[in-house]
């Protein structure tokens, strides 16, 4: 596929050209969402560039929201949006400039990739259907000959099929809400190798996703979003580094868990222990890594059977949390 326009000119009427220089792509101020007396987005502001841009928060957090506002689907209740300098909610040619995989599976079924993929090549106006389609389906690893329905297609093909359909027209601007999920590893490590492709072609490429693991894997800048709100933003080693100074919950269950968490404690890898039984602790500690590397040789030292070690907040909303009340 070729890269994005070059220059001003291939714009279409409303939407500029490429921003010269580290100009943003996308600018959001005060960006906020409500439905009824629910606050979906409150009081959003970021500005995004080229390259991989990733929203991380658990689910409900409101990035599906944010993907929505971003790409013109609903209006805000409050707030300015400007992608590539014009309005997504009005400027209706900013549409062909922009890519879009929805985290709902909304394919027709009766259609094969060829033709789901073709349509949106048609809808977008683009002059070489059948190769711009033939392209696209190449790029996810499937054969715009393969005759099958959709409906006969398993999840992680209709995922990739869906990225094949954001992709055909040639966007500038790429949104993926939860684009991996349903792939095996081999294919999530093939659509993260695209995304940071095209991040590297200029391209503006924002991936929501509530599994840590995936982000880092972006390497990308994140944006952390908390019940509706921007919690945190910045390089994925600057977010992690946050999230990895908070203290964490553990269990422990050992035959003699007392004199296992005294250990603990002189060995200065745990910071709190509640015993909550006679086999069961609950420890605190502020490193993770440290504690793993510790506790089995805490627990040979000491002659205690370990039983199991077991994360009580190790999950992303307790992470989210934490950095909120920050």
């Amino acid at each position: 596929m070729s890269g994005p326009p070059p220059a001003p000119a291939p714009a279409p009427t409303g939407a500029p050209g490429p921003a010269a220089g580290p100009a943003p792509l996308i600018e959001a101020v005060g960006l906020t969402k409500w439905f009824g007396p629910v606050v979906a987005v409150s009081d959003v502001t970021f500005s995004i560039g080229p390259g991989v841009t990733a929203l991380l928060g658990p689910n409900g957090a409101g990035k599906s929201t944010v993907m929505r506002l971003l790409c013109g689907l609903t209006p805000p209740s409050k707030g300015e949006l400007r992608i590539l300098g014009g309005n997504p909610r009005r400027d209706v040619s900013l549409t062909r400039w922009i890519g879009l995989v929805p985290q709902q599976d909304g394919v027709f079924e009766q259609l094969t990739a060829a033709e789901f993929v073709g349509l949106a090549a048609t809808l977008h106006r683009v002059p070489d259907v059948a190769g711009a389609t033939a392209a696209a389906l190449d790029l996810v690893e499937l054969s715009p000959a393969d005759s099958r329905p959709l409906g006969a297609y398993s999840k992680g093909m209709r995922q990739r099929v869906k990225v094949a359909q954001a992709l055909v027209h040639d966007p500038r601007v790429i949104f993926l809400d939860e684009p991996l999920t349903g792939l095996d590893p081999r294919q999530r490590r093939h659509m993260i190798e695209l995304f940071a492709r095209l991040g590297a072609e200029g391209r503006c490429v924002v991936v929501s996703s509530h599994v840590l693991d995936e982000v880092e894997r972006f390497g990308s800048r994140v944006l952390v979003i908390v019940q509706g709100r921007l919690a945190a933003e910045g390089d994925f080693h600057a977010i992690r580094d946050l999230m990895d100074d908070r203290p964490h919950r553990i269990g422990l269950r050992a035959d003699d868990v007392r004199r296992l968490s005294t250990g603990l404690l002189d060995a200065g890898v745990v910071v709190g222990v509640q015993l909550v039984g006679q086999d069961r602790a609950v420890v605190d500690t502020v490193s993770v890594a440290a504690f793993r590397r510790t506790v089995a040789a805490v627990a040979a030292e000491r002659q205690v059977r370990l039983l199991e070690v077991r994360p009580l907040d190790d999950d992303l909303e307790s992470v989210f949390k934490y950095l909120v009340g920050r």
